[in-house]
């Protein structure tokens, strides 16, 4: 239980005993645990891979979840003001706390959140060789150079996961089939892939990667490629005017692409006018649909033909 220890010593001791006890009783290990969310007034929520469980007699109090904070914050909450107004902070680990409440809009930015309603503590857990599948189709066989890749699916089924095994492997390069290790400027929103904590990514991302996080993409992307040099540019979640013009830009300085977007077939994607764009371009060779069933599997693959400009399966 070392593990999980992690995450029950910021909160206060009667809840850690409780959430401790009703993962012995339903058998829920640390392997199998995603979400723990606690809320004010309400039961506390353990959610894992089997479906979700409810610890009924256990509400939580304001009181609790504003220590729980103070101690995800080393007791100085204000010197975490920043995260806090993005939603969420980032632990030791990569374990990510979400954060809702009452915002404070200030200048049309959030400029606090105050009287915190409740806390989701998402369990980071690097699967490394996740991206194994998918590899195959993001490389040309002629010389394993990387397609421009759109990769696809709905929320949940594994694309932040994919996606950072994907950046660790083409930054370390794989021996096995001859593919070098290329620089990586990982763009990483809202810290989900590489998790940085204090300047440290807390998962494997490779040697040859140079992360930007707390930025958004567009500004992010442009940054990466005047400071850093990349190779290939990684977003993960794109989709809005200001993606899609620094996408572009990448791609006409030369710079590969691989990013991720929310949708379940073509027709999705294609409705979003912004993503569109990119796609009447010819911008991607290489559309990946994830498997809604099966994580860490293909469900279909277009391939852009260069010839006549048009997108078929494989």
């Amino acid at each position: 239980m070392n593990q999980i220890n992690e995450i029950l010593k910021f909160f206060p001791k009667r809840i850690a005993t409780q959430i401790n006890q009703k993962m012995i009783e339903e058998n829920i290990t640390y392997a199998i645990l995603e979400e723990i969310r606690i809320r004010n007034d309400r039961p506390i929520l353990l959610k894992q891979i089997r479906g979700e469980c409810i610890l009924e007699t256990t509400k939580v109090s304001a009181e609790e979840i504003l220590e729980t904070l103070q101690a995800i914050c080393n007791n100085s909450i204000y010197s975490y003001q920043n995260q806090i107004c993005n939603g969420y902070i980032t632990l030791v680990g990569g374990h990510r706390v979400g954060i809702t409440g009452n915002v404070v809009i200030t200048d049309a930015k959030v400029s606090n959140i105050n009287y915190i309603s409740s806390l989701n503590f998402r369990i980071s857990k690097q699967i490394i060789g996740a991206s194994n599948k998918i590899l195959k189709y993001l490389l040309n066989p002629e010389d394993n150079s990387l397609y421009n890749t759109l990769i696809v699916s709905p929320p949940g089924i594994g694309k932040t996961t994919m996606l950072r095994d994907i950046v660790r492997k083409i930054s370390n390069g794989i021996e096995s089939i001859q593919l070098k290790g290329v620089n990586v400027g990982l763009v990483d929103e809202r810290g989900e892939i590489a998790a940085m904590y204090k300047g440290i990514p807390q998962n494997d991302i490779g040697i040859r990667t140079d992360v930007i996080d707390n930025i958004p993409k567009s500004l992010g992307m442009k940054m990466l490629i005047r400071s850093m040099a990349p190779q290939v540019i990684v977003a993960d979640e794109i989709g809005s005017k200001e993606d899609v013009e620094a996408i572009h830009y990448a791609m006409c300085c030369g710079i590969k692409g691989i990013f991720t977007i929310h949708g379940d077939c073509i027709n999705d994607i294609a409705m979003n006018p912004e993503i569109k764009k990119l796609i009447d371009l010819h911008v991607f060779e290489r559309i990946i649909f994830l498997d809604k069933k099966v994580k860490g599997d293909i469900s279909s693959v277009y391939s852009l033909n260069k010839i006549n400009l048009e997108y078929s399966l494989l």
